[in-house]
């Protein structure tokens, strides 16, 4: 595949569901030559819930520059530095919430903030349920800001035998929306 420009930051949240950064991040791994620079950046919670769920701390093995939630300096907190797309993975609705407000007090919210406004691509992979009328208003204002809602959602068509596979259905739709090829199962094929 092309070596293209693809500038995309990770964010992970504190929401259940480590298991979905590590699928995205084990994929985008193998997706490196479509990208020119992938960033990571994990909450506080985020790392306590990846230790309970998944047992390690592996999300520092990965070849992807880690910064600090509170890296103001990191590249994709500002909008010149040209990153193409922002993932939070899973994205927690208190995060939803201050991005849908314009509460910039971290690194991921700011990032988020910047990519609004570089009109450029905000993917959050919301992990909740069931809903609350704030929650739901919370993502409309984040769409309408020209955000992308992809709840983490599972589908069953593939027949996912692991939970990997589980996870894989939402982190597949994720890859599509970023703009990079993969090879996945395709509806009707």
């Amino acid at each position: 595949m092309k070596h293209n420009n693809h500038k995309i930051a990770i964010a992970v949240t504190g929401a259940s569901g480590s298991i979905y950064a590590k699928v995205l991040l084990d994929k985008l791994v193998l997706l490196q030559d479509q990208t020119q620079e992938i960033s990571l950046v994990l909450s506080d919670n985020a790392k306590d819930v990846w230790q309970h769920e998944l047992g390690n701390d592996g999300y520092k093995n990965y070849p992807f520059k880690l910064y600090s939630k509170t890296d103001f300096m990191a590249p994709f907190a500002s909008g010149s530095a040209k990153y193409n797309t922002l993932i939070i993975c899973p994205c927690s609705m208190g995060t939803l919430a201050r991005i849908a407000t314009g509460i910039s007090n971290d690194l991921i919210t700011r990032a988020a903030d910047v990519i609004l406004k570089e009109r450029r691509k905000l993917i959050l992979v919301t992990r909740d349920t069931p809903l609350n009328l704030i929650h739901i208003n919370n993502m409309k204002t984040v769409t309408e800001a020209g955000g992308i809602i992809c709840p983490a959602t599972p589908s069953f068509y593939s027949k996912p035998q692991t939970i990997e596979e589980v996870a894989a259905t939402v982190i597949d739709r994720v890859i599509d929306l970023a703009g990079l090829e993969q090879n996945s199962y395709r509806w009707g094929k």
